[in-house]
């Protein structure tokens, strides 16, 4: 293996398309040498998981825009598809790379891959370079005063908080693209042939309406959220019928920003502004909840297929296969969890308040396994993150650590009541109830017959009747717990 300082290095893009605030790819660049960019779609490696079929969609047109932006730097972005344990030791020995640089991931299987492929390299000569640029902190640098990983969020983000950020890195203004052996170009595959979009039916319209994938994009959404959505974040984020969030959960996910340029863009907001303080810290605790699931999926590599607390493994779930579709296809009769389902197909989102409704029915109404949930989000969500999943489903469950009591069953009515007060949020997904007035917008079974008239809607005909009522759910889902735990302490 060549070790001439004119060697070329080569830079692996996973999950992190952005030039900006990109450590790999900054390390890369001062090394002075010709930098090879790459990326591998591997669904061949053990114990990886492929992504679902929103998230495909949503890689595709990322890894679009992260080639178009290297092109305009002056470089290129090759890709591969396979194994990444027998394609990354290829490239290595077929440019003569000197060394290969890429940010680290931090689940189990993709640890396990990393470090064969880096004892490969070793042998082969090459050396690897790895740095943080998914995450505030990396899972074993936040720990409690025994040295161990916390268990509990608040703990955790009061220890975050006491710490410092470090500044993002600027973009390289220029990256001196080497040239590829023509073996490996011809290699590589095109874009167009991975099939991450979909065709037979193409259903993505939706997201193509909604949506715009890579790094300008999320600057662009995170520079229009700081503008016109921090300032009262705190408050608007629980209400779904507004633009109170900011919507950047899929490009976090897929690199296209960084958490260290949200934190310091987010203070720099609050210090020039001291009136956005309270916003700014509630948002950046949201950013931090993002570092934390991650250290839970770290440490407890089990999160999106066992329960993390044992006794779940002999809760009684129950398997209703007729609930379970409703639930899916927006049709429970429940009008802020059907919206919510509905919001999360057509546009492969769902607000994160819904999204704790629509969670709970299906664990607590239905006693659906919390798993069924978790892979339906897996498939339909453009932001299917598997720390952050895994870790969220069964902290409604109440099967995680630090979750949320399996006790606490939202009322559905009570919760669109509360954060879609008009109804507006329903009206936007559920049209056919549009003609109601708010105050049964979120019972319509409670609605008068000529005003169920007025507004064309025929009970178990035009919108389903509840599949199953609220106070019998809330009692068999307490039974159920019972069964477990045997406690009175439930109903304290």
């Amino acid at each position: 293996m060549s070790t001439d300082s004119q060697a070329p290095v080569l830079v692996w893009f996973r999950d992190d398309h952005r030039l900006a605030d990109h450590p790999a790819l900054a390390a890369a660049v001062a090394t002075g040498s010709q930098v090879l960019c790459f990326a591998v779609v591997d669904d061949d490696s053990d114990g990886l998981r492929p992504l679902g079929a929103a998230a495909r969609w949503w890689l595709h047109g990322s890894l679009a825009a992260l080639g178009e932006a290297l092109h305009r730097a002056g470089s290129r972005l090759l890709l591969f598809k396979g194994s990444a344990l027998s394609i990354v030791g290829r490239l290595a020995v077929e440019t003569g790379a000197s060394a290969i640089f890429w940010n680290r991931r931090y689940g189990a299987a993709e640890i396990a891959v990393d470090r064969t492929i880096k004892e490969r390299l070793t042998d082969l000569g090459v050396r690897a370079h790895s740095f943080n640029g998914r995450l505030l902190h990396e899972p074993w640098t936040i720990a409690n005063q025994a040295g161990k990983p916390f268990q509990v969020f608040t703990p955790y983000l009061r220890a975050v908080m006491a710490r410092s950020v470090p500044a993002p890195l600027p973009a390289p203004k220029r990256i001196a693209g080497g040239t590829w052996p023509s073996a490996l170009l011809d290699a590589a595959v095109p874009l167009a042939t991975l099939s991450l979009e979909p065709s037979s039916p193409d259903w993505a319209g939706g997201l193509r309406a909604g949506w715009r994938q890579g790094e300008r994009a999320g600057r662009e959404s995170f520079e229009r959220f700081c503008r016109e959505s921090l300032k009262g974040y705190a408050d608007s984020r629980d209400r779904p019928s507004v633009q109170g969030t900011s919507r950047l959960s899929p490009h976090l996910r897929f690199g296209e920003i960084s958490p260290r340029q949200i934190w310091h863009g987010v203070t720099a907001e609050a210090a020039r502004e001291p009136g956005l303080a309270r916003d700014a810290e509630k948002y950046l605790s949201e950013i931090v909840w993002r570092d934390f699931s991650h250290q839970m999926l770290h440490y407890h590599p089990h999160m999106p297929d066992r329960p993390h607390s044992g006794r779940f493994d002999r809760f009684p779930w129950n398997d209703d296969a007729q609930a379970v579709r409703a639930w899916q296809k927006g049709r429970t009769g429940y009008p802020i969890v059907d919206a919510g389902m509905r919001q999360l197909w057509q546009t492969g989102w769902m607000h994160n308040r819904v999204r704790m409704i629509a969670a709970s029915f299906l664990v607590k109404h239905l006693l659906t396994d919390w798993r069924r949930g978790e892979a339906w989000f897996w498939d339909t969500l453009v932001d299917a993150d598997p720390a952050n999943n895994a870790f969220s489903w069964q902290w409604i469950a109440g099967s995680g650590p630090d979750s949320a009591p399996f006790h606490r069953i939202f009322n559905p009515v009570a919760q669109g009541e509360k954060f879609d007060p008009g109804g507006d949020y329903v009206r936007s997904f559920v049209p056919e109830l549009a003609e109601l007035p708010a105050g049964f917008i979120h019972r319509p079974w409670d609605a008068p017959p000529d005003i169920l008239h007025a507004a064309g809607i025929r009970p178990g005909e035009t919108y389903p009747n509840p599949v199953i009522p609220h106070g019998p759910a809330r009692e068999r889902a307490l039974q159920a717990f019972r069964s477990l735990r045997g406690g009175s302490e439930l109903d304290s």
